[in-house]
């Protein structure tokens, strides 16, 4: 029979392996196998429905990495209704609006949300301490979804300074778990992505449809020492990291995915000599270049490499996955010739039903081709090569990735330019001081009475997602402008470089050597010991490079959270002298 819905295929899965481990979570020991899971899902879903979920609508889910999250998106599902997934580190104002639009549903949460701070919704519901779910039946409550019903809606970063909801239909996501490419080789996967993202199609739902194993990360950024840990203790035989930390753990542990089998790699380009650096250091394990968008159920081409076969030039799209139909157009539709440029359209069932509550959107993106096919427009630039794979050739569009995130930057814009005292800003992507990616600068023109920058960069911490906040902000009295009368943005000048504060003559050696690292991760000449990490630029990938440094150099284990909460040297010294026998 074939499924219709994720929860017929998940059950299709405990009635054949009931007893198998579905959900590890090593840093508590929790296991679940398929039949515990499938229990605790239910009675959750019993729960939801009492307390007035119906097929169709949302509810929103805001936890901490950990089994319970697995539990109540599919529990949500089981319920009939839509998984509105939260993305725990974002600021309480930007999800408040995301559930406000949604029509205040009902909210599942976990003690350590609760005490962060929650946004207003219809009912808040905390599944591990609620009686009422402990009450409810374990079986299932046979609730019904048909293939193009809503999954779950994940927002993304949107041009008209808010979040857009990508719909994900039950058939995309069937469709991508059922790919031929998830083979032995992705039976036990390691979930460090937050559940909020697109990637979690890949993390939660290939391993528990194909009756495979979740092995969950602790909540929080990843490092290299608790991955190495994971990677070797639990069996894990693949997992995937967005290009950028993949180029960080190249750089920092190229061994580090030895132990396992295919790491997947991607969300923007690929840097080959990360590639080689790793199948240098892992001949046995394949690496696997994947493309694709929340608007596409996660990936839809990628491109294989082994030690045997590492890439001698740019790191290729690739080719489409099972099901997965691509077309390169040019203007009025119409088909370009291998080795030209043309815009990527692709088809399949993979395709999201649209934007949530925005018809104008979903309109401009899916589109019918000329044979009444349906396609979703991805913006990006391709060529065919002559083996038949296609290589990327640019964006059109203001589209950029930032750390993996495809943001908007006139999303930022429009937030900046709400803000007291700033009467004009742009914000533009530039390349990152080490050459590695890149990173947002806002440029605000003050209003009358002035405006602190660092001011709003805390107001727009407040508001946007960590990976949408300016790394840098520039002050100028009016932004350039061409003959034309519009922004000028080659004009805008690069970000100044901060200069640290003088060094004390006391600075002792280990404290100097923290200094020294503090910089070389920020590719600055020098950091004082007062200088913070996140006002010279500093942010998730470079604190997991960092904390990566200072294990191999000190031989300490510090983790990107323990420098993202004490952001100078001097704390972070302090932090180590109090947690480690080592001396500095």
């Amino acid at each position: 029979m074939v499924s219709t819905s994720i929860q017929q295929q998940f059950a299709e899965r405990v009635n054949s392996t009931p007893d198998a481990v579905a959900i590890s979570a090593p840093v508590d020991g929790t296991a679940l196998t398929y039949r515990r899971l499938d229990e605790r899902a239910n009675r959750l879903a019993h729960r939801l429905i009492a307390l007035g979920v119906r097929p169709g609508d949302p509810v929103a889910v805001l936890m901490e990495r950990s089994p319970d999250v697995v539990t109540a998106l599919l529990a949500v599902l089981k319920a009939g209704g839509t998984c509105l997934p939260l993305h725990s580190s974002q600021p309480l104002a930007r999800l408040q609006h995301i559930t406000d639009r949604a029509g205040a549903p009902v909210l599942l949460t976990d003690a350590v949300m609760r005490e962060r701070g929650l946004p207003r919704a219809g009912a808040v519901v905390e599944p591990a301490t609620d009686p009422a779910v402990a009450a409810s039946p374990a079986t299932d409550p046979g609730v019904a979804s048909g293939p193009d019903a809503v999954a779950c809606v994940i927002h993304t970063s949107g041009s008209t300074g808010e979040p857009k909801g990508v719909e994900v239909t039950h058939r995309g996501v069937l469709a991508f778990a059922a790919d031929s490419s998830w083979g032995p080789a992705h039976r036990r996967i390691l979930s460090l992505a937050p559940y909020a993202f697109g990637v979690s199609a890949y993390e939660i739902w290939v391993p528990l449809l194909n009756g495979g194993r979740i092995v969950l990360a602790p909540p929080g950024e990843p490092d290299v020492a608790t991955v190495r840990r994971l990677l070797a203790d639990e069996g894990v035989t693949a997992l995937h990291v967005t290009a950028g930390l993949f180029r960080v753990f190249a750089q920092e542990a190229p061994g580090i995915f030895a132990p396992v089998r295919e790491v997947l790699t991607g969300g923007d380009v690929v840097a080959p000599a990360a590639v080689r650096r790793v199948l240098d250091a892992c001949p046995d394990t394949v690496v696997r270049a994947m493309y694709g968008a929340t608007e596409l159920t996660a990936f839809a081409a990628h491109a294989t490499m082994t030690a045997s076969g590492p890439p001698d030039g740019p790191v290729p799209v690739g080719r489409p996955m099972d099901g997965v139909g691509f077309r390169l157009l040019g203007p009025g539709l119409a088909p370009v010739p291998d080795g030209e440029p043309g815009e990527l359209y692709v088809t399949g069932d993979r395709l999201a039903r649209g934007y949530h509550r925005d018809a104008a959107l979903t309109a401009d993106r899916f589109v019918t081709g000329p044979d009444g096919t349906r396609m979703y427009r991805t913006g990006d630039l391709m060529r065919r090569t002559a083996d038949g794979q296609l290589e990327f050739a640019g964006r059109l569009g203001d589209q950029v990735k930032i750390r993996g995130h495809l943001v908007e930057p006139g999303e930022v814009e429009h937030v900046l330019g709400r803000l007291d005292g700033v009467a004009d800003a742009a914000v533009v992507a530039r390349d990152d001081a080490l050459g590695e990616g890149k990173l947002l600068v806002a440029y605000v023109v003050p209003g009358p009475a002035g405006v602190s920058l660092d001011g709003l960069r805390t107001a727009v911490a407040a508001l946007l997602p960590d990976y949408m906040v300016p790394a840098a902000f520039v002050e100028l009295a009016a932004l350039p402008l061409t003959p034309n009368g519009k922004l000028d943005r080659a004009a805008l000048p690069a970000p100044a470089r901060p200069a640290p504060a003088p060094a004390p003559d006391d600075l002792t050696p280990g404290r100097q050597l923290l200094c020294d690292l503090f910089a070389r991760a920020l590719g600055l000449d020098a950091v004082g010991p007062h200088d913070s990490f996140f006002e010279l630029g500093g942010e998730s990938l470079q604190a997991i490079r960092l904390a990566g440094r200072i294990g191999a150099e000190l031989g300490v284990e510090v983790s990107a959270a323990d420098i993202l909460s004490h952001p100078t040297v001097a704390e972070l010294e302090a932090l180590l002298r109090e947690t480690s026998p080592a001396p500095l």
